[in-house]
């Protein structure tokens, strides 16, 4: 039948209301002990107690129950898993203050969750003692009636006595019979109710036929999950039903029915044609053999949608793997601090940024840390406990002596009481920040001295000047302007250094392309070097190569590699300018044979604000000129680099493309 939005699902007051009303004794037990968890109203009656045995175990609510087999079977089904079933079984009960025998037809059952673990056991049990006093009695009736045959036919001079005998067995027979209707119709009606509860019970049941798979009931749940209507449904076979199903599932059902084991499937995945669309789901369900005597009779298929909750699960798990693959491109280590015992979870990003290639204990972290430093972290600590956040900075020393900064940032999560438990929290290898910083604060001492200087020599010439302003034809008027000019000229290349590294920054620096012989601009170039005369430039290569580049920003990146080489090689007379073709790009280099480059310097020489040890190379100035030139490279598509062997000299080279034939 089509699913009715408007019918309301029973809420679980509703159900165990609803069970408390079943004439069928049911109760719910937890743990060995069998502590009674829930009985509706006929298995109270069955006990001759009330509600306030609920929470005691088996054992203190029926104390004659003790020695007899029951509370041993339901320790069995709690630890093993199981079911016991019992058919006509005798026992002992106080009823009324009396101890008094009854038969019970019962069934403990152990109900598991997804992990296979038993969380209670569902107790069903029907009185059945009038049913076996009667067989008893029949039995007995039976055998007073062959007793009276043999009687009847060893003495013919009895036989009236005997008739009379007969007939009153026949009346007992009789009444006996009428009795065995009776039973069967207590039978009829527990099977119209099992019927009832199948019908009404919240997940999908279905019942089929074991020799033919033809569905002999099902209820309402079975038949929303499968989108199927109970007119198609009822009087076909399962797999007439559900042909889709078929394939992947007849062998394991027949499996059942040939092996009586029941299957359990956990969030099968499956294609459903669910009013008449054809629907990707997840299912549990489990195919149940329904014995008899004769072997399988039928198979009760208990299943439930949990398409909802895998999807759900997969969108946890897909959110977690974001988060796992954000951490890993942020390259942040993550730990969890047990402040309890002191063991500390790490990740692999974490162990890397402290030096370690494992995972190490607690201890061997912090004895990393920087002896100055570790005072730090101890106070940090204590701050944490107070205030719930934790955030330092400190060195570590690796392995090879190497000092490297690092940043801990972390949440403290407390118990109710107020105890601290645990502090969740991140690890950043800052090294390169504080690398930059110091750079940046060097630059601000290196701008300052340097801008101070000229400032400085400009401010005399012109307090000079105004003294002498009275007498412009005094002698020293002259080198007075020319030393202010000098002065106003240095200032100028700083401040335009510093512009044009606002420039690059901003996207802003432009350029003005052209078509020119690389060998015409360096011939052309350098001027007050050669002027100079102390050193000889040298142009080698193909001198015919011409491209299309703004002269001006190239000759600026030419005269910074020159000026370096006459500056931090002052013995290298002759410096060579070099050009030759790579393909489709044209290569130029300025090549000295100074002192060269230490190999731990060249990763940093042309980025901004770069200081090297006063022996080396950017030892005055603002440390901007090969930072400046990379990025005109870089806006003209090309590459910048440095080949250096120390001892031997330095060749600074950069790439431009678009080659003009």
């Amino acid at each position: 039948m089509p699913k009715n939005s408007a019918v309301r699902l029973l809420s679980n007051e509703q159900l165990l209301e609803v069970l408390a009303l079943s004439n069928d004794a049911t109760a719910v037990h937890i743990g060995e002990q069998a502590v009674i968890q829930y009985a509706n109203n006929a298995m109270l009656n069955i006990w001759d107690k009330d509600k306030s045995v609920i929470s005691k175990t088996l054992e203190e609510a029926l104390p004659e129950l003790k020695g007899q087999p029951f509370i041993d079977q339901f320790a069995r089904v709690w630890r093993e898993g199981l079911t016991i079933k019992g058919r006509e079984t005798p026992a002992e009960l106080k009823v009324g203050g009396k101890l008094k025998t009854f038969y019970f037809d019962y069934e403990y059952r152990a109900i598991k969750n997804a992990q296979d673990e038993t969380y209670c056991i569902l107790h069903m049990a029907r009185d059945v003692t009038e049913r076996v006093l009667n067989k008893k009695r029949e039995q007995d009736l039976t055998e007073e009636l062959r007793t009276a045959n043999e009687e009847l036919i060893a003495a013919n001079e009895e036989i009236n006595a005997a008739n009379e005998e007969t007939n009153a067995a026949n009346e007992e027979l009789y009444e006996s019979r009428q009795q065995l209707l009776v039973l069967y119709k207590d039978l009829e009606e527990s099977d119209a109710n099992f019927r009832s509860m199948v019908r009404q019970a919240p997940v999908g049941i279905c019942i089929i036929r074991a020799h033919d798979l033809l569905v002999q009931d099902v209820n309402d749940a079975y038949l929303e999950l499968v989108g199927r209507p109970r007119s198609e449904f009822e009087g076909r076979t399962i797999w007439e039903n559900i042909p889709e199903a078929a394939e992947a599932y007849a062998p394991v059902m027949n499996q059942v029915i040939n092996t009586g084991v029941p299957f359990i499937a956990k969030e099968h995945e499956l294609i459903l044609v669910r009013n008449g669309l054809a629907e990707t789901v997840f299912i549990d369900f489990v195919y149940e053999p329904m014995k008899a005597d004769e072997g399988v009779q039928a198979i009760m298929v208990l299943a439930i949608d949990v398409t909802d909750k895998v999807i759900a699960r997969r969108s946890i798990e897909d959110v977690e793997e974001r988060i796992r693959l954000a951490v890993e491109a942020a390259e942040i280590g993550t730990f969890d601090l047990d402040l309890v015992n002191g063991n500390m979870l790490t990740s692999e990003r974490f162990d890397t940024i402290f030096g370690f290639n494992e995972h190490v204990l607690w201890e061997k972290y912090r004895n990393v840390i920087h002896p100055a430093d570790r005072k730090t972290r101890e106070t940090a600590h204590k701050e944490a406990l107070k205030t719930g956040k934790l955030f330092y900075e400190v060195r570590v020393i690796y392995a090879d002596t190497s000092v490297h900064w690092i940043r801990v940032q972390g949440n403290v999560y407390y118990h109710g009481d107020g105890t601290p438990l645990k502090i969740l929290g991140t690890l950043l290898d800052i090294t390169q920040v504080k690398r930059l910083e110091q750079q940046k604060d060097d630059f601000i001492s290196i701008a300052s001295h340097e801008l101070k200087t000229p400032i400085t020599s400009l401010k005399a010439s012109l307090q000079l000047l105004e003294k002498l302003k009275g007498n412009p034809s005094s002698p020293i008027t002259p080198k007075l302007i020319e030393q202010s000019l000098k002065s106003m000229s240095k200032i100028s290349t700083l401040v335009e250094d510093l512009l044009n590294v606002s420039r690059s920054q901003e996207s802003q620096l432009r350029l003005n392309k052209s078509t020119f012989k690389v060998a015409d601009m360096l011939d052309a170039c350098c001027n007050h070097i050669r002027v100079a005369g102390k050193h000889t430039l040298t142009v080698k290569g193909d001198k015919q190569l011409e491209v299309y580049a703004d002269e001006h920003a190239i000759d600026q990146v030419i005269v910074n590699f020159v000026n370096n080489a006459v500056k931090y090689a002052p013995g290298s007379l002759e410096i060579f300018l070099l050009i030759e073709k790579q393909g489709d790009k044209v290569k130029i280099s300025v090549k000295d044979t100074g002192p060269g480059v230490s190999p731990e310097k060249i990763p940093y020489l042309f980025d901004r604000y770069y200081q090297a040890a006063p022996s080396g190379f950017n030892s005055s100035g603002l440390g901007l000129g090969l930072y400046i030139s990379s990025e005109i490279i870089k806006r003209h598509g090309g590459e910048i680099g440095v080949d250096s062997i120390l001892g031997e000299g330095s060749t600074f080279w950069f790439t431009l493309p678009e080659l003009v034939q």
